[in-house]
């Protein structure tokens, strides 16, 4: 039960905005839906995916006592892979949420007012993505080290914060802000994100103090980050240019505009994992 509690802590905090949503104009509950379709799948594509994958590797180093160096090391080397398709994931959805929106779901009743604001929460959502991915991570080193319980509470801590605040987010700030009420869904969002911040930093706290010092390397934080906004910026041209494309074919092109040129950027830079994806994306074609 611990373990299933701190691994769907994303899920039950998806469950828990929607609940909240439903207190808001009609209409936020369903657009919230469409825009935590969109920003789970990275989430559960890359930090569920490689947190599941990485715990036999880290649990195989035998008892917890022993097992403090190759924690470390798996934990380092995934949190490198992690970023590498997280961090432009999150820009993906800032800049270009609402191109991926509109491709996805602006037709029948869904207008273009509808895009927008589901833009915005995909906004709100990418402040906490890395954090979320890298929390699911930690709680698996954890895991590997026998402890279950470290990444339970914490998990707690995440959902009665971003219950309480988002709360208090989604009711209120809009009237201060002197916004539709629907944005609440998007005040509610951010502070989940915040949530996720503050459980990803627990976590990492408590796991420096158990194995030692972990995390991403500046020099390869600035590197992902850059290239992933200059890559998002020739999405945003692209989008500018194709003006009233149909919308299907511009999320096509933009995104994948988007990813080839992140891709060719971080391999030309030396990143690791793009160029063993290009190497196995010559081998599937070769």
């Amino acid at each position: 039960m611990p373990a299933f509690f701190a691994r769907g802590v994303v899920q039950i905090n998806g469950y828990i905005d929607q609940l909240i949503a439903s207190f808001l104009p009609i209409g936020a509950v369903s657009l919230l839906t469409y825009a935590q379709t969109i920003a789970l799948l990275p989430v559960s594509l890359f930090g569920l995916a490689i947190s599941a994958a990485e715990l036999p590797e880290m649990s195989s180093a035998g008892d917890a006592a022993s097992a403090a160096p190759h924690v470390r090391k798996r934990l380092q080397d995934g949190l490198e892979r992690l970023a590498f398709f997280v961090v432009p994931s999150a820009v993906a959805l800032l800049f270009l949420g609402d191109v991926i929106a509109a491709g996805l779901y602006q037709h029948g009743r869904f207008t273009a007012s509808d895009t927008r604001y589901t833009w915005g929460i995909l906004a709100a959502a990418s402040v906490g993505l890395v954090a979320s991915t890298m929390g699911r991570l930690y709680s698996s080193a954890f895991y590997a080290l026998r402890d279950t319980r470290t990444p339970l509470r914490f998990a707690i801590v995440r959902v009665l914060l971003a219950g309480g605040g988002g709360w208090a987010c989604a009711m209120y700030l809009p009237a201060a802000l002197g916004v539709a009420p629907v944005w609440g869904t998007a005040a509610l969002t951010l502070f989940s994100a915040i949530a996720g911040w503050v459980e990803f930093v627990l976590l990492r706290g408590r796991m420096w103090a158990r194995i030692g010092h972990t995390g991403l390397p500046w020099r390869l934080t600035l590197t992902l980050w850059g290239l992933a906004l200059v890559a998002g910026g020739v999405g945003i041209a692209l989008k500018a240019g194709l003006g009233e494309a149909h919308r299907v074919l511009t999320a096509m092109a933009v995104i994948g505009m988007f990813g080839a040129v992140y891709v060719a950027l971080t391999a030309a830079a030396g990143v690791a994992t793009a160029r063993t994806a290009l190497r196995q994306v010559r081998a599937l074609v070769a």
